[in-house]
């Protein structure tokens, strides 16, 4: 198993690390995933904070949120980290989907080292007063951006996710990742929209990858991140070429009892429904998509809930992507089943040096 992400990171988010060279704490019974041929257990709250040895490293948060008022917003929340020779930086970026207003909003930060990391909690992360902190899964998440801003608290819900079976991925050439997720985090606090604060909760889905992997091939990658309502959820991806072919093509269901069936090629199909020109950048983008797992006896249709997402970071990473929150609607063998979604797509604009500033791109965060 490839991350999605893996691809772009060792050529791209590196380089442009290197160039620009509080929850309260809670009483937690360490977890721990066994098996496989992972040299070391899988291990919490250890796991949850930065691996010194890791030469690449994220935290990647997707979520919804709603207010009182039943009013849907989405947040992507990630930071990158890299680490060459002993020189560290990191690359964030925070996006808010407002459906309310018909709005897409984000933002994007690059640091150095210097006082990035703390040491209260596993996960002490500090990009330019953009802030993650807990560990085992209890975490607050905090950023700001001009008219939005985020300060979160989730906890853990389901069992962690180790991907490959043991949350080791050895990729035959030499270099490894250690990569799990937390696929039902319950959330709640407080989104700020236009300098009003708004009590929300939610769910999100956390992906937590290091290791010393520097793939890099051209092409990119089509993710897919679904909750269902009935608490079971879907993970699926595509990794493609440059001329859009499948390379690599995953997924894995699970359950409401977090029991996890891994799902080869021709265990389920996914097809775009439509697609949405960006006027900003010009790039083509899939929007809206069916997928089937036969298996399972599921059959769902995947609606963004606004076509432009889409986030030009190509002065932190080089690249243009799409992350959209999106609605679920379908049926599991024969009845109806609703959910919620995030889709990510790369690989449908082409890559730039790091640095490069686009028309659309927001390089730092608001006050």
């Amino acid at each position: 198993m490839i991350s999605r992400r893996s691809i772009v990171c060792g050529a791209v988010l590196l380089p442009s690390l290197l160039v620009s060279a509080v929850p309260v704490r809670a009483v937690q019974t360490p977890e721990a995933v066994t098996g496989g041929d992972a040299p070391r257990p899988l291990s919490f709250p250890a796991d949850s904070g930065p691996h010194d040895d890791a030469a690449t490293e994220w935290w990647y948060y997707t979520g919804h949120l709603e207010t009182e008022d039943g009013e849907l917003y989405g947040f992507e929340y990630v930071i990158f980290r890299g680490n060459r020779g002993g020189v560290e930086g990191f690359v964030s970026h925070f996006a808010v989907t407002d459906n309310p207003l018909g709005a897409f909003a984000y933002a994007q930060q690059i640091v150095a080292a210097d006082g990035a990391r703390g040491s209260r909690f596993a996960m002490d992360l500090d990009v330019n007063g953009w802030t993650m902190r807990g560990e085992g899964g209890r975490d607050r998440l905090r950023a700001v951006m001009t008219d939005y801003a985020i300060n979160l608290q989730l906890q853990p819900g389901k069992p962690v996710v180790p991907h490959d079976g043991d949350g080791y991925i050895d990729y035959g050439n030499g270099t490894f990742s250690w990569y799990y997720s937390r696929t039902r985090m319950p959330v709640e606090g407080i989104l700020t929209v236009d300098g009003e604060d708004k009590l929300v909760f939610g769910e999100a889905w956390m992906d937590h990858q290091w290791g010393n992997f520097t793939t890099f091939e051209d092409g990119g990658w089509d993710w897919y991140a679904v909750q269902l309502d009935d608490g079971s959820e879907v993970m699926l991806y595509v990794i493609h070429d440059g001329a859009g072919m499948p390379l690599i093509v995953d997924g894995s269901l699970l359950d409401a009892e977090s029991i996890q069936t891994v799902l080869e090629a021709e265990d389920f199909a996914i097809e775009a429904t439509g697609e949405w020109t960006s006027p900003k950048t010009g790039t083509v983008w899939p929007s809206g998509w069916t997928i089937s797992v036969p298996t399972a006896g599921l059959d769902l249709v995947v609606t963004p809930t606004m076509p432009d997402q889409e986030l030009d970071t190509r002065y932190t990473t080089g690249i243009i992507y799409w992350e959209g929150q999106s609605l679920v609607e379908g049926t599991r063998d024969g009845q109806p089943i609703t959910g919620r979604a995030y889709v990510e797509l790369t690989g449908y604009a082409p890559v730039e040096a790091a640095g490069a500033l686009g028309p659309s791109a927001t390089p730092v965060a608001g006050p």
